[in-house]
């Protein structure tokens, strides 16, 4: 029996499930890019301002191309887009590049989680929004949030609200000698207005309001609190179109129920400014912050510990010799009990960073 002889016939191509383009390396230019800014993100998708202070703003709808891989995008990050960037109903356009960042503002879940969480990006202010009363201040997480902006090379700047329920004084003298910038808010209902012959609503009246408006004047600032401190409410009163819906305080808990649940860039009235609002938040982990830069956010105790602690010094609380100690003592009364409240606040950060690196 003679062999049997083949042809090309006989021969099956295995198809090529990844597409017949040959591989490169070399990434497409996106020369014909335009520059956008991320307002918000919802599910995958980003809301972006093409051309922000241009006359030819307009908001558009983007993905995230394949190329970025897992990074991230936030709300701040100027980016660069190509597709269909008219902004039409319907309209997708895709984000190829993120610009560098000015700043960054992370958190983590708790002080010993290794992963850290990007909040925004761009904002050149934090401002941690705290109620007076209803629920309690919590002068521990203010302090977290303080040293979370010091890292981020952010300035800091204290909001109190519903100063009608509280004296502000207490905390207003505990943060402002330490570089910490603080305003006063309240807001109250005044009498009903009669207008046609019908009693109409009560019109709203807000103290201090304009002094955070000047402090919020050409920048891009990022509001964080924890839930129920009147933060979005607060925002609804900066920006009368945001909408942001508002809720109340549990009365067994103590504590506010979540209103936002993602960041969002707000414009102020007459392209004042830029406010980003954030979900409440009920912890501020600091696991990615540098144990050793801890004290730099307490500007009172790292003058003292400089000049004073001597050389390795660990100024926790059973450190040898440290200074702080010797500092609070100096002190009497009101004064004293202030200086303890600091230290102790900056030993349980401290304690904490340190556990979370030693697990």
């Amino acid at each position: 029996m003679s062999p049997r002889r083949y042809d090309e016939s006989d021969v099956r191509s295995r198809p090529n499930p990844r597409g017949s383009r040959p591989r490169t390396k070399q990434r497409p230019g996106h020369e014909d890019a335009v520059e956008a800014l991320v307002t918000g993100v919802d599910r995958g998708r980003y809301h972006l301002l093409v051309g922000p202070g241009g006359d030819d703003e307009r908001v558009v709808l983007a993905m995230k191309a394949r190329e970025l891989g897992r990074e991230r995008v936030v709300c701040g990050d100027r980016v660069d887009v190509v597709g269909d960037t008219s902004g039409a109903t319907g309209s997708l356009a895709r984000i190829v590049r993120i610009g560098e960042r000015s700043t960054v503002l992370r958190r983590t879940a708790d002080d010993t989680d290794p992963v850290e969480r990007v909040i925004v990006a761009n904002a050149g202010q934090l401002v941690i929004v705290t109620a007076l009363a209803d629920p309690e201040p919590r002068t521990r997480m203010i302090d977290r949030c303080v040293v979370a902006a010091y890292d981020a090379g952010m300035d800091a700047l204290l909001c109190l609200t519903k100063a009608d329920l509280a004296d502000p004084a207490p905390l207003v003298a505990l943060y402002e000698p330490i570089g910490v910038d603080v305003v006063v808010t309240s807001r109250s209902r005044g009498d009903a207005t009669i207008a046609a012959g019908a009693v109409g609503e009560a019109e709203e009246r807000w103290d201090g309001l304009d002094d955070v408006r000047a402090r919020l004047a050409g920048r891009t600032s990022v509001l964080v609190g924890h839930s129920g401190v009147g933060k979005s409410t607060l925002v609804n009163a900066l920006v009368p179109d945001a909408r942001r819906a508002t809720g109340s305080v549990n009365d067994v808990t103590g504590r506010g129920r979540h209103t936002s649940s993602s960041a969002v860039a707000l414009r102020l009235p007459e392209r004042a400014g830029w406010v980003i609002d954030t979900p409440g938040v009920r912890s501020f982990g600091l696991a990615h912050v540098q144990p050793d830069s801890l004290l730099g956010a307490f500007a009172d105790l790292a003058s003292v510990a400089t000049e004073r602690c001597p050389r390795g010094c660990s100024h926790a609380a059973d450190a040898p010799d440290c200074a702080l100690d010797e500092w609070v003592a100096e002190a009497e009364g009101p004064e004293r009990e202030q200086r303890e409240v600091r230290v102790d606040s900056m030993r349980r950060l401290l304690a904490a960073r340190t556990a979370s690196d030693q697990a």
